[in-house]
């Protein structure tokens, strides 16, 4: 017997109580071969209808419900539904009596509770999850929960590529709005997920266009002659190209970050990094200079890398340095510079570089061992080594070494 043999539809309910006395809509009582009527056991216009008290889990509060049993079309079938229904009731295995929500008004519940709760998701994360919600709400959003079905979950996919939207964009949507139906689950609207063995769009990753070291040069000597947050900026820049940081990471590290007799840097420290897992980033040559010019001018009234310009008497880390961007790639010449793509220089060097996928992972944060890193970026491997064998020169070599010798 499943759990969700019976479900409750409180709205036919009602109209089935406002009904009761019309004509051609009596509720009647199921008799047995005795002719003897069976308790709690109705019939209206062919369809059986079971009356019984149950206690409200969050009120505690015991109301007399007729359910609908779904499936009988025979007093005989009717008993039996009747008597899995008490089964369900004394396991406490009964669907939520209350009026299940739809699916836009609970999203309106899940997204203010985590705004209440303290750091349970980050503003960033919820600022992404609320955008793919707004589409599922304009597809499903007059659905209750417990009527969304595969079908619909489905037909958003459908409707979502056939707008043009790549594999990855809706798997990331169906992400969100999985967790949005994760919490319906936790909460008792509904026993299990539409998506539950869901596959995921296959995807081919775009090939990015790489920015290379001489941009980088370009941008940063941009931003020193033509913004006063210039120097700040270029070495936030060249932190991020040389780490593989994400913004918001490099943006929250402190000195104390650095361990210069390791020769590293942790990042996420703080633990609000993606994965909330800090991880060390080993120097490399142009890191440690790096770093070793940033201290030499370091803030003494500041523990962080990037002080912000506007602290005052507080210190604080600087918010974003989006405004300097605009300047400085405006001034470079580069309209299609972001700051995302210093991570992907950092990741591109390491694999035309000869670094093994796992080890790059480590650094940049994916708890994949390189998988990813593989399936993006693979092809610079191939590509480095092509290039290289064209430098191979089978004809006469002079040895001038030898030849001084």
């Amino acid at each position: 017997m499943q759990a969700n043999a019976m479900t409750f539809n409180p709205a036919a309910d009602e109209v089935a109580d406002k009904l009761q006395h019309s004509a051609g809509s009596i509720y009647r009582k199921v008799l047995d071969k005795r002719k003897h009527a069976i308790r709690g056991l109705w019939v209206r216009n062919g369809r059986y209808y079971a009356q019984i008290s149950v206690e409200d889990p969050t009120t505690g509060i015991k109301r007399v419900k007729r359910v609908p049993l779904e499936g009988a079309g025979t007093d005989a079938q009717a008993v039996a539904k009747f008597q899995e229904l008490l089964t369900q009731r004394r396991k406490g295995a009964l669907p939520v009596l209350d009026r299940t929500p739809k699916f836009a008004d609970y999203a309106e519940q899940y997204f203010d509770y985590y705004k209440q709760v303290k750091d349970a998701k980050r503003e960033s994360t919820l600022y992404t999850e609320r955008i793919a919600v707004n589409h599922w709400i304009e597809h499903l959003g007059h659905v209750r929960l417990d009527r969304i079905t595969r079908a619909l979950v489905n037909g958003y996919i459908a409707k979502r590529q056939g707008a043009g939207m790549t594999g990855r964009t809706v798997n990331l949507e169906v992400t969100c709005f999985r967790n949005v139906m994760n919490r319906a689950v936790d909460d008792g609207w509904i026993r299990s997920l539409p998506t539950e063995n869901l596959r995921p769009l296959k995807w081919n990753p775009r090939k990015r266009e790489l920015v290379d070291s001489s941009q980088i040069q370009q941008l940063c000597e941009a931003a020193v002659k033509e913004s006063r947050n210039g120097s700040e900026f270029a070495g936030y820049i060249r932190c991020l190209a040389y780490t593989g940081a994400r913004m918001s990471e490099a943006l929250r590290l402190r000195w104390s970050d650095v361990e210069w007799n390791q020769r590293q840097i942790t990042i996420g420290s703080d633990g609000l990094a993606k994965n909330h897992k800090a991880r060390v980033v080993d120097f490399n040559p142009n890191l440690e200079n790096q770093l070793k010019e940033m201290s030499a001018r370091k803030a003494p009234d500041s523990e962080w890398l990037f002080p912000s310009p506007q602290r005052g008497g507080a210190d604080r880390a600087a918010k974003t340095f989006r405004e300097t961007l605009l300047i400085a790639r405006k001034a470079a010449g580069l309209p299609k510079f972001g700051f995302h793509d210093c991570r992907h220089f950092f990741i591109s060097m390491c694999v035309m570089s000869g670094i093994d996928f796992m080890t790059i992972a480590k650094w940049v944060g994916h708890q994949d061992g390189g998988v990813l890193i593989g399936k993006v970026y693979g092809h610079l491997s191939n590509e480095h080594a092509q290039r290289q064998a064209q430098r191979v020169n089978f004809g006469p070599v002079v040895l001038t070494d030898a030849i001084s010798a």
